[in-house]
């Protein structure tokens, strides 16, 4: 007899579900599986991650009594069915409210359930370890569980927090949620291990798990609720650290998303039926954004080049390359997992070995891996390439997720020549001569938003050394526009010559050093304005302010505010930043009237 339907929106904790019985939770699922296909089919989101998670949540939270057990999700795009049972179901199933909720663990939205605000791979099990560490220092006895996808085991963090959790010596269970998927394929030899694990039903050796120190048991059914249960009650108030092994699949319930698993891991709204998007490109338009256009002319340059060698740590897809180009590139397109450490560390020793190595990265992702691009890079001066993409504001929106830090971050490291192209034309043309160039790291910082045709731009043969565009010469006011902030420049100059005044409009093209011979000759202007697609703090032109700093010239910076904002507008932003053209020529115009 089949269970009776269950009310999404009676669901209001984990306690809600602990009174079911088996037949209503295998319900519960199902609608809940419904509920997320409809509103990501609409709404856009992680759809393969979600879907292949919902049984194991459930059953997560009917076993352990959350929030006084504490769960620790790994990156946390698999948490909209832990969101769904922990007060935030109308989310879920009212279009009305899809907006109210992030992708990510969140403690502003649940301070109980969402212990961590987290967007980034392999650190549950550091998270949890100190969980678990400083429970054991109070005296406390709560379970605390780390989960942790397959793909993220092979980031160095989820290395290093596997290793230090083995030696606890008291509860701490690691969930592992193997779906054998990374974003793309997973790449790295412990997915031998895994494999081996899931065809023998866990009883194979060695098993890396236990090599750690940890218990293990293994959960062939996955995405069996019953199953799930039974593991889970096993090793609840367990006194050893143990690890759950279970064997899920990735977009479960939705044919589309089982059969393209790369394509919905993450999706703008989609046909449910169909698959297909529905937000329709412009007619007759190839290549879409800067991700298609690096993406055909790398290959193009492989060509010529067999020294050409594309990298990239578990994104492909956000670099412009799907599996078709993955397979035109062939040995030369590697692909080191969700590793940035490991990648930029392995571009200076490719570039070491006479390859030319270009890691394509996602700017908020490059984070992960400053002290290498510090030590293993520009000490070393390796020649490596990397080209950063979905940057500044009109990149991602979500606090996790920002790209608008990486100009300070990476342009203060000596030794790397930091580019900031304002176009299509100087992106490609910095591109190539970063891949001929043998001197130094070179950073090519892809402009967020859509892609400018600049004919016009003037294109030089040789980057290494700051050398301005001057677009325009003028006097008393300069503006200075670095990457795809140079356009709003370029407005606000239109607007300050209707008015009279004779704008000196700059493109730097390098963000890391400055071209002082330039900057001299504004020494005695009224006012230098710099704008930048970055936080103002640590950026390019607080290096022009301290540059000019005893001359006469007042400086102006402008830029982004040195904080975490999440889902935000790019609009708004700019707005309430001083950003827009007539705010610039405002600015312009009150400076020189002071």
């Amino acid at each position: 007899m089949t269970a009776p339907k269950v009310d999404l929106n009676t669901i209001n904790s984990p306690a809600d579900i602990r009174r079911m019985s088996i037949d209503e939770l295998n319900v519960l699922a199902a609608e809940m599986r419904s509920a997320l296909m409809h509103k990501l089919s609409a709404h856009g989101g992680h759809v393969g991650p979600n879907l292949g998670m919902i049984e194991a949540t459930i059953a997560l939270h009917y076993v352990f009594n959350t929030p006084v057990d504490k769960i620790v999700f790994d990156v946390s795009h698999q948490t909209y069915p832990h969101k769904m049972l922990t007060g935030r179901m109308q989310a879920f199933t009212d279009p009305a409210h899809y907006n109210d909720v992030t992708g990510f663990t969140n403690p502003e939205e649940s301070p109980d359930y969402d212990l961590f605000s987290l967007g980034h791979t392999s650190t549950s099990l550091a998270l949890a370890s100190g969980l678990a560490k400083a429970r054991d220092l109070v005296g406390g006895k709560e379970n605390v569980v780390a989960v942790i996808g397959d793909a993220s085991l092979g980031g160095g963090e989820a290395f290093e927090g596997l290793d230090y959790g083995a030696t606890l010596g008291t509860n701490f269970i690691v969930v592992v949620n193997d779906n054998d998927m990374s974003i793309a394929e997973n790449h790295g030899g412990i997915y031998a291990d895994l494999r081996l694990l899931r065809n023998t039903n866990g009883t194979a050796e060695p098993n890396l798990f236990r090599a750690f120190g940890y218990g293990y048991r293994y959960v062939h059914y996955g995405n069996s609720i019953r199953h799930l249960i039974k593991a889970f009650q096993a090793v609840k108030d367990i006194h050893h650290p143990v690890v759950v092994h279970i064997n899920t699949m990735k977009g479960l319930g939705l044919p589309v998303a089982e059969a393209n698993k790369e394509k919905f891991h993450y999706t703008a709204p989609f046909d449910l039926k169909t698959g297909s998007s529905l937000r329709q490109s412009p007619a007759g338009k190839e290549e879409q954004d800067y991700t298609d256009i690096f993406a055909n002319h790398i290959l193009d340059r492989m060509k010529d080049n067999p020294a050409i060698t594309v990298l990239t740590a578990g994104t492909p897809g956000a670099v412009g390359f799907p599996p078709s180009r993955r397979r035109e590139a062939g040995a030369r397109f590697i692909d080191v997992g969700i590793a940035e450490q490991m990648a930029v560390g392995m571009t200076s020793g490719l570039a070491k070995g006479g390859i030319r190595p270009v890691f394509a990265v996602v700017s908020t992702f490059l984070q992960r891996a400053y002290d290498q691009l510090s030590q293993d890079v520009a000490i070393n001066g390796q020649p490596a390439v990397f080209e950063v993409f979905h940057t500044g504001v009109f990149g991602m929106n979500d606090e996790t997720h920002l790209g608008f830090f990486d100009i300070a971050m990476i342009s203060n490291i000596p030794g790397i020549n930091f580019l900031a192209p304002t176009c299509r034309q100087e992106f490609l043309a910095m591109t190539d001569w970063a891949v001929r160039q043998t001197a130094q790291p070179v950073v090519v910082r892809v402009p967020g938003g859509p892609v400018v045709n600049n004919p016009a731009c003037r294109l030089l043969a040789d980057y290494s050394e700051p050398e301005y565009e001057v677009v325009e010469q003028g006097s008393k006011v300069a503006l200075i526009g670095a990457g795809n902030f140079f356009y709003r420049m370029k407005e606000a100059a239109a607007i300050l010559k209707e008015k009279g005044y004779t704008p000196t409009l700059i493109n730097p093209r390098c963000l890391s050093a400055l071209d002082t011979r330039t900057l001299d000759t504004l020494r005695d202007y009224d006012i230098v304005i710099t704008a930048e697609d970055g936080i103002v703090d640590g950026g390019f032109g607080q290096k022009v302010a301290a540059y000019l700093g005893e001359a006469p010239a007042k400086v102006l910076t402008l830029g982004l505010p040195k904080k975490f904002m999440n889902r935000f507008r790019a609009s708004d932003v700019i707005h309430q930043s001083g950003l827009e053209p007539q705010q610039i020529a405002d600015a312009a115009e009150a400076a020189m009237a002071i």
